[in-house]
């Protein structure tokens, strides 16, 4: 490995031992990006790499707020805006309880690469709070939601940082975040968040696209393979909006989703998740904030396995981890190997372990990095962040073509870009390098910044 790549590992690796998240997500993608810094030396001087490492601003914030009963609460906010080299920073902000610094840290590090191989000009960016809507009514989310944007409105703006929603964060939140906003700075920018409702300059299929574009980049790996999706039964970690996009367009296509899974256990539909029917019920449950999926199986009368998880079934072709990060370690990692299974495409942010990973490829599975598989969601907020600069509106059908072809091209530059530096089908290095390629780029012509 290059000697500078290697030092600022090793820093990273020292300064952010407590950190552990973002070292991982750090060792990843700088490995895979040694044999760009072999051929550019100019990088170690201008010392690029540790820049990189570094967000150009963090804040963490106090939001306090009331409950029901009157009773005063409080959380920490965070936003990250980590590297705004080609464009505004652009991010979700994240609800749950276990919501950190180290959290935050490693999403925005991840964003910056993702939004990058979008082809959009959006920097990276990630923020959140240790809030966890899950049982909380209505007016607590909202005056919640209030009191966060009244720590994070002076920081943010449509050419500025652009948040969006991810865990916890649904659209009655993004409206509630925003209705905020538009009364403290007393002006209709609805270019400054994303994932609004339709009826104030929302996207079309915005719910729906990570899942919509992990399901077009499946695609073009099985093409590669010579392989179709029809028929394909796919195993799925979480049921929020991600997992839901996905059991959707997998519907369309032909294939099913058949095991779904959530904090406590997983349900097995053999028929699949798929009818209009399921799928509405997945939708309600996830607005609801219910963690009860079992609900799911006494509804549609299949099986419900508590506390368990389905890493190894053996009547699944493809696995598509969407819930969370470090959901698959090795121990998980030897019983997909063990289970037949060729595919297995990361759709949340880092659920898989390195070693993992490594393990999986080393036994023949095609393995696909979020950073590349997911990218369809913020894709989609950069196009609602077109829509409202320029005051249009696409149909569905438009939507969903331009993220097709940006799907696509994410996978097209992928695999050009392992194949560039000699390292053949390998997407993940792949994916690291074309979405390092352009920040780094980006970062040496603006200089020392």
């Amino acid at each position: 490995m290059n000697k500078y790549v290697e030092e600022v590992i090793a820093y990273v690796e020292n300064k952010y031992a407590h950190q552990p998240e973002f070292v991982q997500t750090v060792e990843e993608v700088f490995t895979s990006i040694a044999p760009v810094v072999d051929r550019h030396p100019e990088y170690e001087k201008a010392d690029l790499l540790r820049r990189m490492v570094e967000p150009e601003r963090m804040f963490r914030f106090r939001v306090v707020w009331t409950d029901d009963q009157g009773n005063t609460r409080t959380n920490v906010g965070y936003r990250c805006q980590f590297n705004g080299a080609i464009g505004p920073y652009k991010g979700g902000l994240r609800f749950r309880d276990n919501v950190n610094e180290s959290l935050i840290k490693f999403l925005g590090f991840e964003q910056t690469f993702k939004n990058s191989l979008t082809g959009q000009p959006i920097g990276g960016a990630k923020g959140g709070s240790d809030f966890d809507p899950a049982g909380k009514s209505d007016g607590e989310i909202m005056r919640f939601c209030q009191s966060f944007m009244t720590a994070l409105y002076r920081y943010i703006g449509p050419d500025i940082d652009v948040p969006a929603g991810d865990i916890g964060v649904g659209s009655r939140e993004i409206g509630y975040l925003y209705g905020q906003y538009r009364r403290l700075k007393g002006t209709f920018e609805n270019g400054v968040i994303t994932g609004k409702g339709l009826s104030y300059g929302g996207s079309l299929i915005r719910p729906e696209a990570t899942g919509y574009g992990a399901i077009y980049y499946l695609q073009e790996v099985l093409k590669h393979e010579n392989d179709t999706i029809g028929g394909k039964k796919i195993a799925v970690s979480g049921y929020g909006n991600v997992s839901w996009g996905i059991m959707k367009k997998a519907a369309q296509l032909g294939a099913k989703v058949t095991y779904m899974s959530g904090s406590a256990g997983y349900i097995h539909d053999e028929e699949g998740i798929s009818t209009p029917e399921k799928l509405q019920f997945i939708l309600d449950l996830r607005a609801s904030n219910s963690k009860d999926l079992k609900s799911y199986a006494d509804r549609f009368g299949c099986e419900f396995y508590p506390n368990q998880t389905f890493w190894g079934a053996d009547d699944v072709d493809i696995y598509m981890p969407a819930a969370t990060q470090n959901e698959v370690g090795m121990e998980e990692a030897k019983k997909i190997v063990a289970s037949g299974a060729r595919y297995y495409l990361e759709v949340s942010n880092m659920p898989t372990s390195n070693k993992a990973i490594e393990y999986m490829k080393s036994n023949g599975i095609i393995v696909a990095p979020s950073k590349a598989v997911n990218a369809g969601g913020v894709g989609v907020s950069a196009l609602e962040m077109s829509q409202n600069s320029e005051r249009l509106s696409w149909t569905e059908e438009e939507v969903d073509a331009m993220l097709k072809r940006m799907m696509k091209g994410i996978y097209a530059k992928s695999v050009e870009a392992a194949k560039r530096y000699g390292l053949g089908y390998d997407l993940i290095a792949g994916g690291n390098i074309a979405g390092f390629e352009k920040v780094a780029e980006a970062m040496m012509e603006q200089g020392l910044f």
